[in-house]
């Protein structure tokens, strides 16, 4: 059975129910890639005001496969911020190179931060998730974690990969890897993953990402177009004709 594939980047903004603790645990750096798997969320979009944009994201997946062969997935994301910080990011199929058409919609995610509404949108199903965050979630810095062992005495380091641009934009690049011993790489020999991350300061956005580990593939995710100015309104609304679901936790008596 395949390897599940994909990337975990910061992605898409951690949502729902797990949104709060998940954001803790991240504002300092989208978390590492635990390896390849079945989704890849995306890029992370800060709840920033005052700096609207939309733009396109396109995903691709690299999997190594035990015969030595590589199986190649791609897709796209549509994303966009309004003046007022609100968010808005897809989530698409990966699909094979010989895949003609445009990859379904999986779910979208909007994200309000004057209401802390985070609203999850399934278009198969015509369902809307709602749930009501406690707090609001703080933009994340634009920072790495300092060198630290790693898990199983694995090595990780930082170092500054620059500036370069894409799409028009302005990004600095930092690059992560993890040097896991042979005696616990499941290889038998050294192995050292690979994560470089471009950041906007101007949109306060991730917005290209590539990981690479030799025992399962490479996965990117790039943004390949953006749009300054306010998106489409339509982006930060369910659609008509949704049921929406409120699953907001009932408050526990003190």
């Amino acid at each position: 059975m395949r390897c599940c594939l994909v990337l975990t980047v910061l992605a898409c903004f951690c949502l729902a129910s797990s949104l709060a603790t998940s954001q803790e645990q991240s504002l300092q750096h989208p978390p590492d890639y635990p390896g390849v798997r079945t989704h890849i969320p995306g890029v992370f979009i800060t709840p920033t005001a005052g700096a609207p944009f939309s733009g396109v994201v396109e995903i691709v997946s690299k999997e190594l496969l035990p015969d030595g062969s590589v199986y190649v997935r791609r897709t796209f994301n549509n994303i966009g911020r309004n003046s007022a910080g609100t968010i808005h990011n897809e989530t698409r199929r990966l699909v094979p190179p010989t895949f003609q058409g445009e990859p379904d919609v999986l779910s979208f995610h909007i994200y309000d931060p004057h209401t802390r509404l985070s609203t999850f949108v399934y278009p198969k199903t015509h369902i809307a998730r709602e749930v009501l965050l406690k707090e609001q979630p703080a933009v994340p810095p634009n920072s790495t974690p300092a060198t630290l062992e790693g898990a199983q005495g694995g090595k990780l380091t930082t170092k500054d990969l620059g500036t370069q641009t894409v799409a028009r934009v302005l990004l600095i690049g930092t690059r992560k890897q993890r040097t896991i011993p042979a005696n616990f790489s499941g290889t038998g020999r050294e192995v050292t993953i690979t994560d470089d991350y471009w950041y906007s300061e101007e949109l306060k956005v991730y917005l290209v990402l590539r990981h690479n580990d030799p025992r399962t593939g490479e996965q990117t995710v790039g943004i390949t177009k953006v749009e300054r100015g306010e998106p489409d309104a339509a982006l930060f609304h369910v659609p008509a004709g949704y049921k929406v679901l409120d699953e907001t936790p009932i408050a526990e008596s003190p």
